[in-house]
């Protein structure tokens, strides 16, 4: 018997499994850690990105591209994505990837620490429209903290791995990327300017509208 994510690319995500194998390939051809967000969450995010009417979207995160490749596919023709990568050789991965996909044209990426950028990003007063956070743990308050700066009004905040394999809910489970993830979820929650709910999909899903 299948389980329920597989139920649900089946029924769903089947047609774009070509994604997914070329992404995981690379990233076992360049030794990179597999843990792309999974199809379902994938098909989230791009109907998301089509519900929000986005056409400027920020990624912090591009790993091997597989979720930028789901952001730019529903994004309009002169939409496009900006990309947040730390490592320079995971955001050629990306890249390489985008382009194979053939959303090369509306990707651009910016290599470094992702929190120097983003109040880069601040102080130039850019604006976007929808977010995909999906780095590392510890910052993902700063994170969201920085992208509501970037919102404009209604725009969409999402993250990946706020579940964390349902270890949040284990109060005897203090590991540090738990405990981030369970202060994010409780930030998210109680902040003033975000209607914002957890989507139990792939390793959970934050879904918040910026007020």
């Amino acid at each position: 018997m299948m389980d329920v994510s597989q139920y649900i690319n089946e029924l769903y995500v089947k047609d774009h499994d070509n994604f997914y194998q070329m992404v995981s390939q690379s990233l076992t051809i360049n030794h990179m850690p597999q843990i792309s967000v999974s199809p379902e969450t994938g098909k989230l995010l791009y109907l998301l990105v089509k519900i929000a009417n986005a056409t400027n979207a920020l990624e912090i995160g591009a790993l091997g591209g597989y979720s930028g490749i789901w952001i730019c596919k529903a994004l309009p023709d002169d939409g496009k994505l900006t990309s947040l990568e730390l490592n320079k050789d995971y955001a050629n991965v990306a890249k390489n990837n985008i382009e194979k996909a053939g959303y090369g044209k509306k990707v651009t990426y910016h290599i470094g620490p992702a929190l120097e950028t983003l109040k880069q990003f601040i102080s130039q007063k850019r604006k976007f429209d929808f977010f995909f956070i999906d780095a590392d743990k510890e910052n993902y308050r700063l994170y969201l903290e920085y992208s509501i700066q970037l919102a404009k009004k209604g725009a969409l905040i999402t993250a990946d791995n706020v579940l964390w394999k349902g270890k949040v809910t284990d109060k005897n489970n203090q590991e540090n990327n738990t405990i981030f993830l369970r202060e994010f979820n409780e930030f998210v929650a109680k902040h003033p300017r975000l209607e914002s709910v957890i989507v139990p999909i792939g390793d959970g899903l934050t879904i918040a509208r910026v007020l």
